[in-house]
């Protein structure tokens, strides 16, 4: 299959276009701009707001305008990840997609598709003569991933539609009325520098390989969490040797099951040929633990350069026993719906500078007094580790409403298309529309979109048949919109 044959063809000639177009998130400049430059050169009003949200309207096609006006929503930032092997600028060098088999994919990075997929295809549909819809309010919102930015600063009266439509779901066939509200826990431990000794053998230990992926959706399918394996790996060399932890570096996003992990340390000269058969030990008990959701991991030990400074071993210790006794994964699963998960906590990152080590942690949960008990749970056992605790104000989820119109609209449709009933469900990943909610409380929403897999990962891809599936089931909704 080749690139130009991919259907719907608008559709993917737009992807193409945009995965030119550097967008990670809070650094959207350019995909802003283009979208200014795209509503000016078909004739369409556009707009943008103080947060960089772009706005673009499009007219009812002649005899819908008696349609209620419909909003398509997707967010233009995307999660920059790449394998270490891979030399890639995700701030001025394009996402190079490939074609494998019947999925779309980039070379070595993360393609994009979240939520690129859902830009192109309003794309489409804005520079299309010949698609039926009533009026159409299409809105592209920044810093979604990051911290859902650009729909917190959404004010009252930037858009005037009844319904939404959120492209940002990554199952096709299903349809999602509801989502998880969360908030970041983050840590910090201040350490005192200390003279590190000369004469103990210096290494750098890592866990690589994992699969890792959305800290929503694939929070519940057993995948390991390389900082917790790290730490697990490194809290039994301390209580066996005299340990000097010198670096520890792990993971990047609050929204990403981390993939890798690296610590440099320090023991006695004598016990190098130990640790070596620790680690060998180690990682056939964890290969063994995970080998059905961890089939490419991997471990490595090497030699490293004498540290001038490690970090105090009172506080190295603190630190270990606290991310190691923290929380991680899902802590409950939906009373309500059978199969979801209710409340999970990520840990994310753990990153180095100026004398802190600093812990990010991401916690999820459908319910808001659950997702707050989440929270004071990582929250207390980071300070009784001594570390400083925040906990950010976070976002709310999305309440489902099994009687919305759209709803009904979009099952029908895909029956009439498809011959079989979607799947109508909530999602414990975050999306935007319980923001919408709290600025347009009338609102009636539904969330779908392709078939996407390993997101927020460089095995990111889109299963390329959904597409047009997709595309299909939303330009009928599109035209059987309720009346106003």
């Amino acid at each position: 299959m080749d690139k130009k044959d991919l259907k719907p063809a608008s559709v993917f000639h737009y992807f193409e276009e945009i995965c030119q177009v550097p967008r990670p998130s809070k650094r959207e400049e350019k995909i802003i701009a283009y979208l200014k430059a795209f509503g000016e050169k078909h004739g369409l009003e556009t707009k943008t707001d103080e947060a960089g949200n772009v706005l673009i309207k499009k007219p009812a096609t002649p005899g819908r305008e008696n349609l209620k006006t419909v909003i398509l929503q997707s967010h233009i930032d995307m999660v920059c990840e790449k394998n270490s092997d891979v030399e890639h600028d995700f701030l001025t060098d394009p996402i190079e997609t490939v074609i494998d088999g019947e999925w779309l994919k980039a070379k070595g990075t993360t393609l994009g598709a979240d939520n690129g997929i859902g830009v192109a295809t309003e794309l489409a549909i804005l520079a299309s003569d010949d698609i039926e819809h009533g009026p159409l309010e299409c809105l592209f919102t920044v810093d979604e991933e990051t911290g859902l930015t650009g729909a917190f600063a959404l004010k009252e009266g930037f858009m005037s539609g009844d319904i939404l439509i959120n492209l940002d779901s990554e199952d096709e066939g299903e349809l999602f009325i509801g989502c998880a509200g969360g908030a970041n826990t983050t840590a910090e431990f201040a350490y005192q520098p200390v003279p590190a000794p000369q004469d103990y053998f210096y290494f750098s230990v890592a866990v690589k390989g994992l699969t890792g992926g959305h800290s929503g959706d694939d929070i519940n399918k057993g995948r390991a969490n390389a900082n917790k394996l790290l730490v697990r790996f490194l809290t039994q060399l301390a209580a066996k040797y005299p340990m000097y932890l010198c670096e520890i570096d792990g993971g990047n996003l609050h929204n990403a099951i981390p993939r890798e992990a690296r610590a440099l340390c320090a023991v006695p000269m004598k016990d190098k040929e130990s640790v070596r058969v620790d680690l060998n030990i180690y990682t056939a008990e964890i290969e063994n633990e995970f080998a059905v959701t961890e089939p490419n991991l991997k471990t490595e030990l090497s030699s490293e350069a004498p540290c001038k400074e490690a970090i105090d071993m009172v506080t190295a210790g603190r630190l270990l026993k606290a991310v190691y006794a923290v929380h991680n994964g899902v802590y409950a699963m939906s009373q309500d719906i059978p199969g979801l998960v209710e409340t999970s906590s990520n840990l994310a990152s753990v990153k180095q500078a100026d004398r802190k080590i600093k812990i990010v942690t991401s916690q999820r949960s459908a319910i808001l007094s659950s997702r707050k008990d989440m929270s004071e749970m990582i929250r207390s056992a980071f300070m009784l580790g001594g570390a400083e605790v925040t906990t950010g104000e976070g976002y709310p989820g999305w309440k489902p409403n099994p009687s919305s119109p759209i709803l009904k609209v979009a099952v029908d449709s895909y029956k009439k298309l498809f011959g079989v009933e979607p799947k109508v469900k909530a999602i414990h990943a975050g999306l935007e529309c319980g923001l919408f909610l709290e600025k347009y409380p009338s609102l009636d929403m539904v969330s779908f979109g392709p078939t996407l897999r390993g997101v927020h990962s460089p095995d990111e891809r889109m299963l390329i048949p959904t597409v047009d599936k997709f595309w299909r089931h939303l330009l009928d909704v599109l035209v059987h919109v309720p009346e106003k």
